[in-house]
């Protein structure tokens, strides 16, 4: 054990997980690479949990921050604030949300929390719909709707909330069900629900499932549930805060797989806008937004810098067209690492859309989950110069790949050929 991870452990709650046996201290990155204390370079597909969205330290982020903290940090929300007017108007016109307004905050998490609060309160009811192996951050509130039992430390909640089936294609009652046949399915499993009950706040959704292991629906089951929903008065939530800003490279918001209905009530977002720096927030419809009769405030939220920060990563990710990029690279390593995963009995399935892949490993010749093997290609790829992810649902067995919008072909293949030979020594 190193000094440092002496020190960690000495001052850390136990529940404050590290990745790999000897944990790793990143010191420095730049474009899609990081260094470690001992100088090894890594290629990083993971990004700081899908945070650093466009590269590590992009020197129009890095001149943004640097010249803002030059003049001053930290204002409040109590004064004007220029650059996070700039940078609610260009989120709430890209969001698709009619008259919306935006509130900054310091992380999905909150966002998440936030939207909450506004739902229950339009609502008047704190009965919540989520789906099931769902995650939307580790507040009390977030943590009570999340379908994930690895990332749900208690029960105990203030909200009721009910789980809805759609999240994941293939696995489930209705895995062995065409994709017409499945949304029909998921659509009368939500009516039926909704007879048994009151009628609820909102349905959160996550278009694309994060930690759950990059799972997702067909196109156009949240467009389906929103027909129910608008019935029933419920409100939807879509949680982008790892779908947005273009990573699945056929949409710059994953909601917009589902579009046929509308956009959704209530937009939340956080992580890559910042490229690493603390930004989350809520978009919603001005008569959402309003419905709140006291006075809220985020102290950090919508800080200077931070804002400062999110004005010149946008610019770069539009200017750059790096939704594109990520369809187009994506869509070749999503065809490398199936063919890696086809010469592979561990490999159950490789999915996800542009730059935002999962590949979930099996015991060999069987669904069941595999952790081990999981944890032991995380070792091994990380051996070989490249840092991946891990989530998954009843087990954590899924590789989670989400590096940064501006990879380039031959990052993506060398990547790919790191993870081939992983998954052979690993096996």
């Amino acid at each position: 054990m190193s000094s440092l991870h002496r020190r960690h452990v000495a001052v850390s709650p136990d529940w404050l997980a590290l990745y790999y046996r000897d944990p790793l201290e990143i010191t420095h990155g730049e474009g899609r690479h990081v260094w470690d204390a001992d100088g090894k370079r890594y290629l990083d597909f993971f990004g700081g949990i899908l945070t650093t969205m466009t590269a590590h330290a992009l020197p129009e982020v890095t001149k943004a921050v640097s010249e803002q903290a030059g003049r001053i940090i930290h204002s409040s929300t109590l004064y004007l604030n220029r650059p996070m007017v700039e940078l609610a108007e260009r989120i709430a016109t890209l969001s698709g949300i009619p008259e919306a307004r935006v509130f900054f905050t310091t992380s999905g998490t909150e966002a998440n929390d936030t939207a909450l609060l506004l739902a229950t309160t339009y609502r008047r009811s704190n009965q919540i719909l989520a789906m099931r192996n769902s995650y939307h951050g580790r507040s009390f509130s977030a943590v009570s709707i999340t379908g994930n039992n690895a990332w749900s430390p208690t029960s105990l909640s203030p909200l009721q909330t009910l789980y809805v089936h759609g999240g994941v294609r293939t696995r489930g009652p209705y895995a062995h069900l065409s994709d017409r046949e499945f949304i029909a399915a998921c659509v009368a499993d939500l009516e039926d629900l909704l007879g048994h009950t009151r009628s609820p706040a909102a349905l959160i959704a996550e278009p694309i499932q994060g930690v759950g292991g990059f799972t997702s629906p067909p196109d156009g089951l949240y467009a389906a549930f929103r027909e129910v929903l608008n019935r029933h008065g419920v409100l939807w939530i879509s949680d982008e805060v790892q779908t947005g800003w273009g990573r699945s490279g056929e949409h710059f918001w994953g909601w917009q797989a589902h579009r046929e209905n509308g956009p959704p009530d209530i937009l939340t977002f956080a992580k890559g806008i910042g490229n690493g720096m603390s930004i989350g927030g809520v978009v919603a419809r001005a008569d959402v937004m309003n419905c709140l009769d006291a006075n809220s405030i985020s102290t950090f939220g919508g800080s200077p810098v931070t804002m400062a920060a999110g004005l010149a990563n946008l610019s770069y990710l539009l200017e750059h067209d790096l939704q594109g990029n990520a369809r187009r690279v994506g869509g070749l390593l999503i065809e490398r690492l199936r063919a890696i995963g086809a010469a592979s009995e561990c490999v159950r399935e490789v999915r996800g859309r542009g730059l935002m892949i999962g590949m979930e490993l099996v015991r060999p010749g069987t669904d069941e989950a595999n952790p081990e093997a999981a944890a032991a290609v995380l070792e091994a790829a990380r051996e070989g110069g490249l840092l991946l992810g891990k989530g998954g649902g009843h087990d954590t067995s899924v590789l989670r790949i989400a590096p940064p919008l501006s990879l380039s072909i031959p990052e993506a293949e060398e990547g790919a050929a790191i993870l081939a030979e992983a998954l052979r020594s690993a096996g």
